[in-house]
């Protein structure tokens, strides 16, 4: 089999934005507690951080990193998770079935990013949340001092404001499952008033939105319509959430990519559909805010505990070449999509995954977000592919997944290559105008087993050096494994 890919510098699609490697914590399952967050482990520092996630986290060069929530999040008060923590209240998480006691909140979350390197993205809840909620914690987190809760914050030890500067109007308020679900019209209304509170408080936010949570829900894309209509002068981006599992069909899992290339392309085109109804010059950019494999249809209640063990997938090497070809999907669409939250980052549908006082391992979705993260930043180039194709439910399908970018001041060229095939790919890889290029590193992600998976003992799957492809007249010779993920870097 065989795969053409001709590659122009000159043909752009846009700079990849550093918040494409986002991602996200939530108050579910272990994803704060035993997750980020261990009083007592070995390896946590004073304030109960455990070190050796962190250093996981930087390794990844994860920048920003979205909280609350989620599902969570349309049931929080904020205001129960600051002050002396023996005072905070212990309540239902009615969203997982949980309990919450509230020792990890806004002061702890912002201590934890600073040593984390990471910015943050938080959430105003608009489900049992009202407006002037959301201006209090903009107030409390941005306001420098002299008011109610600008000097709580320092009260509670914190003289400096946080200057937050992303903030989520709600999440996925569009789903029939969340606290407090409101329809269009209605979640339009009340986070227009939101957002006109908060910025009151911090003129200078960029809020999201929330736009569809599936591209399976009845209401997507008129939701997306109806929303824009009211909210596209007081936003700077709107939210998009999509998650993938295997069924019963091989084919369908890995045409998940395609899946997605089509979703975003959707949302896109309501957003220019408004744009254009307006008569508005500004360009909606989308925060792909929550995305991954996610086997939704195996979840269960917490059983009303705290931190629970659920939502813990352990992604097999299947799962990574469908992550892959998400991650491509992202790159591919850098124009528009600007922001993006890997859900989630730590023990939760995760590629970090820890042990309650002991170890931590790599996931096999850990290697191609690091992969894309270190080395795919740069410039995002549109690729001319000819090759084979399958038959999904999604339609026909290429067997190659692409991405490629380029980065001028290091001259390097990055090709992420996923090959859903079940035989060898060949793939002739022509790149022009970039004058003398010659091969750098090859590491590849495969297996002889599609459903091995990593565990705290054994790493199965993780990448190897590969085979350096020869280069003749601007063209790359590339020999791709069966069912295989490949990270090709070049010089110029």
């Amino acid at each position: 089999m065989k795969t053409k890919l001709f590659v122009d510098k000159n043909l752009t699609i846009g700079k990849v934005s550093d918040l494409l490697f986002g991602s996200f914590i939530e108050h579910l399952g272990r994803a704060v507690y035993t997750g980020i967050y261990e009083p007592g482990h070995p390896l946590a520092d004073k304030d109960g951080f455990r070190q050796d996630v962190i250093d996981l986290i930087r390794e990844l060069k994860v920048p920003m990193v979205r909280y609350p929530g989620g599902n969570f999040l349309s049931g929080y008060n904020w205001e129960d998770g600051i002050g002396p923590k023996e005072k905070r209240p212990v309540r239902l998480d009615y969203a997982w079935q949980t309990i919450e006691d509230n020792t990890f909140g806004t002061d702890e979350f912002m201590k934890w990013c600073q040593k984390a390197g990471v910015e943050p993205m938080m959430a105003v809840n608009l489900g049992t949340g009202s407006p002037k909620d959301a201006g209090n914690i903009v107030e409390y987190c941005n306001f420098p001092q002299g008011t109610y809760y600008s000097d709580l914050r320092i009260k509670n030890g914190h003289k400096e404001p946080y200057n937050i500067k992303y903030w989520c109007l709600g999440n996925e308020m569009d789903g029939p499952w969340q606290i407090c679900h409101l329809n269009a019209e209605d979640y339009a209304k009340k986070a227009l008033e939101t957002a006109k509170i908060m910025r009151w408080v911090d003129p200078s936010l960029k809020l999201i939105a929330c736009g569809s949570s599936n591209a399976e829900i009845e209401t997507y894309p008129d939701w997306d319509r109806i929303v824009l209509e009211t909210l596209y002068d007081h936003i700077d981006y709107i939210s998009m959430h999509r998650y993938y599992w295997y069924e019963d069909s091989l084919e369908d899992f890995f045409a998940s990519y395609h899946d997605m290339d089509n979703f975003i392309h959707t949302i896109k085109s309501t957003a220019d559909f408004v744009k254009a109804k307006k008569r508005s010059d500004k360009v909606m950019k989308i925060s792909f805010d929550e995305w991954n494999v996610w086997y939704l249809n195996k979840w269960k209640p917490g059983g009303w505990q705290k931190a629970p063990h659920i939502l813990e997938d352990n992604y097999s090497l299947k799962d990574a070449l469908v992550f892959s070809g998400l991650l491509n999907t992202l790159v591919n669409n850098v124009d528009r999509v600007e922001i993006a939250a890997l859900a989630q980052l730590v023990n939760v549908i995760a590629p970090i995954f820890t042990k309650e006082k002991g170890g931590v391992f790599k996931q096999t979705i850990f290697y191609p977000f690091y992969a894309v993260s270190n080395y795919g930043r740069g410039v995002a180039l549109k690729a001319i592919k000819t090759g084979p194709k399958f038959n999904s439910k999604f339609g026909e399908v290429n067997y190659v997944s692409e991405a490629v970018t380029f980065n001028d001041k290091k001259r390097e060229i990055s090709v992420f290559l996923v090959n859903y095939a079940k035989e060898a790919m060949e793939v002739e890889l022509e790149l022009r105008s970039f004058g003398n290029v010659s091969a750098l590193s090859h590491k590849v992600m495969t297996h002889n087993d599609l459903e091995i998976k990593n565990t705290f003992n054994n790493e199965n799957v993780k990448f190897v050096e590969g085979k350096l492809p020869t280069i003749k007249n601007d063209v790359a010779t590339l020999k791709l494994g069966p069912l295989s993920y490949h990270v090709y870097r070049f010089k110029y």
